[in-house]
């Protein structure tokens, strides 16, 4: 498992705004990055993946989301090589050194439960008050010894992101 992460200023910190659009557009430059940084850093093309954020204090919760919808999803899946299941997400407030468990699944269904998993991510000196810790994850392989049945990898047909 790899997580690339990127430290950002929150545009919106400490004023409600209800157009968060200019940082929705910044989410799609930072799923480019990170989803590249994270694909020549696991070094093989990924099986699974997930998405996260941690907003300041001074932010809201979609402060960390608005950076992490379809146009950060569309390019992290262009980075992967493709990607028919919904990407995973989690995202919370917090202070500098806030854990956040990202959740990661098998990209072309959502159904193969040997690929559900997180990877704990923390940035020792962030979020700051006004910052958004915004964090791509991609795994090449699924949970070792897996067992519980459901739909696996090999049956996957990737048509409807499900199954």
């Amino acid at each position: 498992m790899v997580a690339a992460a990127a430290v950002v200023e929150n545009p919106y910190a400490g004023v409600h705004h209800e157009d968060l659009s200019q940082a929705i557009e910044a989410g799609a430059e930072l799923g480019k990055l990170l989803g590249k940084m994270a694909v020549e850093a696991l070094g093989e093309t990924p099986e699974s993946y997930g998405k996260g954020g941690i907003v300041g204090t001074n932010g809201e919760m979609d402060h960390a989301h608005m950076f992490l919808t379809t146009a950060f999803a569309d390019y992290l899946r262009e980075a992967v090589g493709g990607g028919k299941s919904w990407i995973t997400s989690a995202a919370k407030r917090g202070v500098p050194g806030t854990a956040l468990d990202v959740p990661i699944a098998y990209k072309d269904a959502l159904f193969v439960r040997s690929h559900y998993d997180a990877m704990e991510v923390r940035i020792p000196d962030a979020p700051h008050p006004n910052e958004v810790v915004v964090i791509a994850v991609v795994a090449n392989r699924g949970r070792l010894n897996y067992r519980l049945g459901g739909l696996k990898k090999d049956e996957a047909k990737g048509l409807d992101g499900l199954r």
